[in-house]
């Protein structure tokens, strides 16, 4: 009879035991969130974010903003988060080797590789938090009264999961590296690429490879045309976050190899899918609906009338056009008959065709009447937008307004700014070099104005008197204040005022 013999079968792991395993897991992921929650650097990072948030939303786009700008503007501050909780869940994990106690942790329940999930699941309470505050700002932009557009959801996602990724590359770095410099020594590479990074142009696909990715331009673009592969970029985020954790596991001997194998294979790919994804170029359709907005916005705009004026909009847009009609009545209210009553058209224009990155005035509109606004609003373009409101009343049209260098700026600037809460502020606030005396370029959405330091002395003495005393002079000498090449002397003399010292040589 012959008798098999071989290695015997492992004993079976009982439930009980591998309950009681993954309980010690979460028992000591709950204590190193805790202790890392209230590490020194970590509450450091979140004062100063949390601060700056607070100090910065209060005011930021003058209480008007687009929520596809303000989705963005929640990137940075996490990252100050991540770069504490890599340095800090770091630390965490050399701790024993610190206290030289690695053997001691040998006769726990908890083998290396179950440590390690605990320290990288420690990381997740302050991602959560850094969710909280993200979604906090953003709720904060969101019910200002001025709030326009749509925020994404990939964009918001990319704060949270930027702390995830920095804070398991911490922990995969101390699987890697034993030396306390180790992650210091990181954090000062992840600048220095990040530095590097910025000097990529918007069209550079390895800008991308960064966690927040930002735009070198103020432009505002309606949501649907912004172009950025924000879901991607999420994916590829919370891939490479995956990666580390996992890559993390296997370097501590995963007592189940295979099953950590195919996972970091499995991130690896989300990785590359997100990547990929990410680095593609601007969908055709999109090309394309910036064309039509920048060439024939009419096309894509909804209109209503309102006193004799005519506001176009795109869509997310509309509940603005309230804010642009209380400006044209005021301007209406101080000009001459017959522009008082002359039909206006407020449309908004964009130059959508190069994206975010362009910076680019617009063309004057060569149409009677028609008034070009942007996307933005609030501080300096409300004034910007009552200058141009001015010009079109006073010379019929945008195009002629850049053009205009003789005495019909002091009736232009004046009827912008004379019914504003603070009329020289703005007036300093519309001017490129920020002065109240000698020439100067007054910004527009279009072509630039030009004042001559005696168009300012006059603008400015007109602005320090009453505004009813001048707007009767305005009404009654108007066809002559509105002529073509009208001189600035003889709108001094027709308003009461001296002959102007200032030198009268346009820019």
């Amino acid at each position: 009879m012959t008798t098999v013999t071989g290695t015997p079968a492992p004993a079976a792991v009982p439930a009980e035991r591998r309950a009681s395993s993954w309980a010690a897991v979460f028992a000591l992921a709950r204590f190193e969130a805790r202790r890392l929650l209230l590490r020194i650097p970590v509450l450091i990072a979140f004062a100063v974010y949390i601060g700056w948030t607070v100090w910065r939303t209060r005011t930021s786009w003058d209480g008007f903003p687009a929520l596809q700008d303000a989705d963005r503007a929640t990137q940075n501050g996490p990252l100050l988060v991540g770069l504490a909780v890599l340095l800090c869940a770091n630390h965490a994990v050399l701790r024993s080797r610190r206290h030289r106690t690695e053997a001691y942790l040998t006769v726990l329940v908890t083998r290396p590789w179950r440590r390690t999930v605990a320290h990288l699941l420690s990381v997740v309470p302050v991602a959560l938090l850094a969710a909280v505050c993200v979604g906090g700002q953003f709720t904060w932009e969101a019910l200002k009264p001025g709030a326009v557009g749509h925020g994404s959801p990939g964009e918001l996602l990319v704060g949270p999961l930027s702390v995830l990724l920095l804070g398991a590359f911490g922990v995969l770095l101390a699987r890697l590296l034993t030396s306390p410099l180790a992650a210091p020594l990181l954090i000062v590479f992840l600048l220095v690429f990040a530095v590097f990074t910025t000097g990529f142009d918007d069209g550079s696909r390895a800008r991308w490879l960064v966690p927040a990715v930002g735009e070198n331009s103020v432009a505002t673009l309606p949501s649907d045309l912004l172009g950025r592969p924000a879901a991607w970029h999420a994916l590829y985020l919370a891939g490479l976050a995956l990666t580390a954790a996992l890559v993390a596991v296997l370097l501590s001997g995963g007592v189940r190899l295979r099953t950590v194998q195919a996972g970091v294979a499995g991130a690896v790919a989300l990785t590359l899918v997100g990547a990929v994804g990410q680095s593609r170029d601007v969908p055709a359709e999109t090309a394309e609906a910036r064309t039509r907005v920048s060439v024939a916005p009419e096309k894509e705009q909804e209109c209503a009338e309102r006193d004799g004026t005519t506001y176009c909009a795109f869509p997310e847009w509309e509940p603005r056009t309230g804010d642009w009609a209380e400006v044209v009545a005021d301007v209406r209210a101080l000009a001459g008959d017959p522009a008082r009553g002359r039909p206006l058209v407020v449309r908004q224009r964009i130059e959508a065709r190069y994206g975010l990155s362009s910076d680019s005035a617009l063309a004057p509109s060569a149409r009677p009447g028609e008034v070009t606004v942007g996307t933005s609003w609030g501080g300096n373009r409300v004034p910007e937008f009552a200058a141009a409101v001015a010009g079109v009343l006073v010379t019929g049209r945008e195009e002629a307004m850049g053009t205009v260098c003789d005495g019909r700026m002091v009736t232009v600037m004046w009827l912008a700014l004379a019914d504003r809460p603070d009329p020289m502020s703005d007036l300093r606030r519309v001017r490129l070099d920020d002065s109240v005396s000698g020439s100067a370029i007054v910004v527009s959405q279009t072509e630039p104005l030009n004042m001559t330091a005696a168009h300012t002395e006059l603008v400015r003495e007109l602005l320090r008197r009453p505004r009813a005393g001048t707007a009767e002079k305005v009404r009654a000498h108007w066809a002559e204040l509105t002529a073509p090449k009208v001189t600035t002397d003889r709108v001094a003399r027709l308003l009461g005022l001296d002959t102007p010292q200032e030198e009268d040589e346009c820019l």
